[in-house]
């Protein structure tokens, strides 16, 4: 970004005076503006019932089933409460900035992410539609972490919870422990057997892929149908549901936070997870994984919040909005990680051991440790059932804007063709519904645990930082600060202020590069659990995972410049300037209009 750095700076003044006096006009009638150019999608799009639910859905997007078992855990290995210094310079230099973006960029063009980005950045259509996919692969085996939950919640009303003993045909003779084995490597804990060969039935490896587990089948069915009850009609019915979802799993983690601070050992928990190590800060992995955490539990990257934001009213206050979102979702990180550990130092005290032995992160948090906590805590045929029923909420949030990101995108892009053969939206909902049920199988047969893993790595691990960067890389420089501020300008009434401009010229495209370098420097080939390894053909198998939605990029920018006409400079002049109106720009004095976003961009790809 050097190129005509010198210029830019002197003009900085005369072009942000001559962009906010305009924009301080009489707004634009930005849904005719947007249905000539992009179609019909925008002219009678639908809007969230009140404000509330908007913030209420977000935030439910954002504080996932990752708040509960990831970030304590994180935390805790990463220098505990030394962590959280880097965990928050990372929030404030790249969670809330993006997160600003992003609900800017979806309220303004009251578009979906595959349309929002073709109109500001064509080049970078590819990045809005690789969003698509990424999600919608995500909320194919999301659903089947929240069968799981339903799974457990249906078993937790009994008198003898069947992960409390080793007296079960499942059990195996001789390496079963009622408790947590320790240092004695030859045993299982009852509760980490229960979810092997009862829950999952799991086989001895990813060529095994067994039968179906037909228990988990039935369940998978009915999760995607709970799902597709609480969106069928859009935001009118999510907006409604989120008021239950949204908010029943603070009560139930500030309850279980009173119960288990009573119990032994708990403050020893608590302080493990709390207790800095500040020689941590000396490690760049200790970085890079706050800003990884950040990164992934706001959801940056998905899609979701560029769609759940264009069902906003167009002067809705997007940074009220996105200080909410974000400060919630890390409140709520550290009330799970008090209220996690609390736990585990309670099971620590009741089998004598170490922390160590028995922290751990993942889905053997909650459906292994947890269910095992429950088993030796007073009133566990109160609490079990509502952890998981808190777990199966956590999960719906989540799922709900997943799906809506794929149901948006059809609707944004084919709307009345789709709609001429399917005839209703509820019917192109359950199509997705049905499609992500279907994909969806693999995962719940007797392999089905080795399919998940090796999804999760490929998916949310790979794949997202190589989106997260060239969707960062499309909006803040190609597309442009000065367009950002105008947009924004429009929107609020007022331009976003230095700290916001700084983050997204320099922090944040930094930041996600750093994420991005460190993930393939440190790469390292999926596993299950401490002793499984894939096979070299799985390893491949998860790469196709992770080019099935990186491929839309390239392809994505290839066929826009192979779309234009002229050189293949004219071509990619073309492709980098927005169709999107933004008045502001597109008459700016000559002079100062030289140093726009794309000119800089094709002055630095131009052989000198």
């Amino acid at each position: 970004m050097g190129v005509g750095s010198e210029k830019t700076s002197s003009t900085t003044k005369g072009v942000y005076k001559e962009e906010t006096d305009i924009a301080s006009k009489a707004p634009l009638n930005v849904n005719a503006m947007l249905s000539k150019k992009v179609g019909h999608a925008t002219a009678e799009r639908a809007t969230w019932g009140r404000r509330l639910e908007f913030v209420l859905a977000s935030v439910g997007y954002a504080v996932g089933l990752g708040n509960v078992w990831r970030f304590p855990y994180l935390c805790y290995r990463s220098g505990g409460g030394a962590f959280l210094i880097p965990y928050f310079l990372m929030l404030f230099l790249c969670g809330i900035p993006l997160l600003f973006m992003e609900f800017a960029i979806g309220q303004y063009t009251r578009l979906g992410p595959v349309h929002a980005l073709a109109t500001i950045c064509p080049l970078f259509k590819g990045v809005g539609i690789a969003t698509v996919v990424i999600s919608f692969v995500l909320c194919t085996y999301y659903n089947v972490l929240m069968s799981w939950a339903l799974y457990y919640f249906f078993n937790s009303f009994r008198a003898i919870f069947p992960w409390q003993s080793c007296n079960n045909t499942w059990n195996a003779v001789g390496n079963c422990s009622s408790g947590f084995p320790g240092n004695a490597t030859h045993l299982q804990s009852a509760s980490q057997q229960y979810f092997d060969h009862r829950v999952l039935e799991i086989t001895n490896g990813i060529e095994d892929a067994g039968g179906l587990r037909w228990e988990l089948f039935g369940i998978l069915i009915l999760a995607w149908v709970i799902v597709y009850l609480c969106i069928f009609k859009g935001v009118k019915s999510t907006g409604k549901v989120v008021y239950f979802t949204a908010t029943f799993p603070y009560f139930i983690l500030f309850a279980l936070l009173i119960n288990n601070v009573q119990l032994p050992g708990a403050k020893d928990g608590m302080l493990y997870f709390l207790k800095p190590k500040w020689s941590k800060l000396l490690e760049v992995q200790v970085w890079v994984n706050a800003a990884a955490q950040v990164f992934n539990s706001i959801g940056i990257g998905f899609g979701s919040m560029i769609s759940m934001a264009s069902y906003n009213k167009f002067n809705n206050n997007i940074l009220r909005d996105t200080l909410i979102v974000s400060l919630a979702n890390s409140a709520t990180s550290i009330l799970a990680g008090f209220v996690i550990f609390s736990a585990i130092g309670y099971m620590a005290h009741v089998h004598n051991l170490p922390v160590d032995n028995i922290a751990t992160d993942g889905p053997g948090l909650v459906f292994v440790v947890y269910p095992e906590v429950f088993s030796t805590m007073p009133l566990p045929q109160l609490w079990a059932p509502l952890f998981f029923f808190m777990l199966l909420c956590l999960g719906l949030d989540s799922q709900f804007a997943m799906v809506e990101v794929a149901v948006t995108s059809i609707i944004d892009g084919f709307g009345p063709k789709v709609l001429r053969v399917l005839k209703r939206q509820e019917v192109i909902v359950l199509a997705v519904c049905v499609m992500g049920f279907l994909l969806g199988i693999p995962h719940i047969t007797k392999g089905g645990m080795y399919v998940f893993q090796l999804m999760d790595h490929y998916t949310a691990v790979v794949s997202l930082m190589f989106l997260s960067f060239f969707e960062v890389i499309a909006v803040c420089w190609v597309f442009g600060l000065r367009r950002m501020t105008i947009m924004i300008k429009r929107m609020l009434g007022k331009a976003p202020n230095i700290y916001f401009r700084s983050c997204w010229m320099v922090f944040s495209p930094v930041l996600v590069l750093c994420i991005l370098i460190s993930s393939i420097i440190q790469y390292t080939p999926a596993r299950y659990g401490k002793s499984y390894t894939y096979p070299v053909w799985a390893e491949v198998v998860g790469w196709g995972i992770s080019l099935v939605s990186i491929v839309w990029i390239p392809l994505g920018a290839l066929q826009e410049i192979c779309r234009n006409k002229g050189s293949l400079l004219q071509r990619i002049k073309t492709a980098v300037t927005p169709t999107i109106e933004l008045d502001p720009v597109n008459h700016l004095p000559e002079e100062q209009s030289e140093d726009t976003p794309e000119s800089v961009f094709l002055s630095i790809i131009t052989p000198l």
